[in-house]
């Protein structure tokens, strides 16, 4: 089964610097803001394609007439991990290097990592919410 769209939530505070981030970030990856919801709380990012298959969230985002969930804390929302595949090697330091350039902390200079495979090539950078992007490339050479 192939996943239609995914996304990340971000606290209320950290989501506009959370988009411009992700806008610099994918932009080597082939990806563009293509989206907006309730007044930009709720941001998609479509792949070269057009898919529009990457959604940045704010945690204030309540669609009208939704009360948000009993003791919800829009500040406490958990890092995760999230890997985008990138079409070659290059592409991957091209996301490192925008990632970092727009903020972001390295976790991970490209590389090979062994551990997953002999042709895993990934770089891995957290985002302004402290999530752990990757960008990774299974070809050969």
């Amino acid at each position: 089964m192939t996943i239609a769209h995914t996304g990340i939530k971000a606290p209320a505070a950290l989501h506009p610097s959370v988009v411009a981030w992700y806008e610099a970030a994918l932009a080597p990856l082939g990806y563009t803001k293509a989206r907006a919801f309730l007044d930009n709380l709720v941001v998609g990012f479509a792949d070269s394609t057009g898919n529009v298959d990457w959604w940045v969230s704010s945690a204030a985002a309540v669609p009208p007439g939704v009360p948000p969930p009993a003791g919800a804390d829009a500040a406490a929302v958990l890092p995760t991990h999230i890997a985008f595949v990138a079409k070659d090697r290059a592409s991957v330091e091209a996301f490192h290097k925008a990632a970092v350039a727009a903020g972001g902390k390295c976790n991970g200079e490209p590389g090979v990592r062994a551990q997953y495979g002999p042709m895993y090539y990934a770089a891995f950078v957290r985002d302004p919410a402290g999530n752990n992007i990757e960008a990774v490339c299974t070809a050969a050479v």
